[in-house]
């Protein structure tokens, strides 16, 4: 097989194809991250202040917009977290998902708009597979095998929102094993979605089952999969989320499909629906 160009470009692309929302563009060593106009990157949200400040203002604007209501800051917060680490994580996911190869993108590597949907990223270097044709490439770093890609990829996701998620904490009013909780549930439920889109998502959820576990530190909890049974015997997938996005807090009267506060009845209404 011919050596690929980057290791990344044909997941970000696949990634795009079908969710048109994140567009990912490959910085080359003497791009500069790009600035202004919505941008941001994870090392300016992780340093706090006005970076991070005008960040949870966006949010803080928005729910005001739509729903009509304040939001509490630390909602605010919970919010502003999950729009950035959602697609964030997808950025590590994906190119695992789809080739099984794994960049590390520090937090000053990624920039991201989202106001558009833009990704800037500078991988500085990758983890893969023996017999991968991307083995060839600067930066490549062949690993024994499945289990040990797969720990490559929490290290590599941890590594990006260890300081983000320390500079988010106090604004959300969460410790450690909370904003933890967060992170596994923004891999498993971002990757489950966009392999819904690509067809694969039962595939997804037995690769996340054995990528999360539980008792994978720094995350808390697992991917924590289950069905349940439709009026007709369907079998319809569902997951517990290990952290809530306190929406209800917004709107009381609505839930995320997979929070703990949703009922297995409604849970089972919603999956027919859709």
């Amino acid at each position: 097989m011919p050596v690929p160009p980057s290791a990344t470009a044909d997941a970000y692309a696949r990634l795009t194809e079908v969710y048109p929302y994140l567009t990912v563009t490959e910085l080359g060593p003497g791009e500069r991250m790009p600035h202004g106009d919505g941008w941001v990157d994870g090392a300016a949200l992780a340093q706090g202040g006005a970076a991070l400040d005008a960040f949870l203002a966006w949010d803080e604007a928005q729910v005001l917009r739509d729903y009509g209501t304040r939001a509490r800051p630390d909602v605010v917060a919970s919010f502003a977290l999950h729009r950035y680490a959602w697609p964030v994580c997808l950025l590590f996911t994906v190119p695992w998902f789809l080739h099984r190869r794994v960049p590390r993108l520090p937090a000053g590597q990624v920039g991201y708009d989202r106001t558009t949907g833009r990704a800037a990223v500078r991988p500085v270097s990758f983890a893969c597979l023996p017999g991968d044709p991307a083995a060839a490439l600067p930066g490549a770093r062949v690993v024994s095998g499945e289990e040990e890609l797969r720990a490559e990829l929490r290290a590599a996701v941890a590594e990006h929102l260890t300081p983000v998620l320390a500079a988010f904490g106090p604004r959300m009013r969460r410790r450690d094993r909370a904003l933890w909780g967060m992170a596994t549930d923004e891999i498993v439920e971002g990757l489950w979605y966009v392999a819904g889109l690509l067809g694969e998502q039962e595939r997804a959820r037995r690769e996340l089952e054995l990528l999360l576990p539980g008792a994978t530190r720094p995350y808390a909890g697992a991917a924590a999969f289950r069905e349940l049974t439709g009026p007709n015997g369907e079998c319809l997938p569902t997951r517990d989320r290990v952290s809530c996005c306190m929406f209800y807090t917004v709107r009381p009267q609505d839930t995320c499909a997979t929070c703990p506060r949703t009922r297995d009845a409604d849970r089972v209404t919603r999956a027919l629906a859709a």
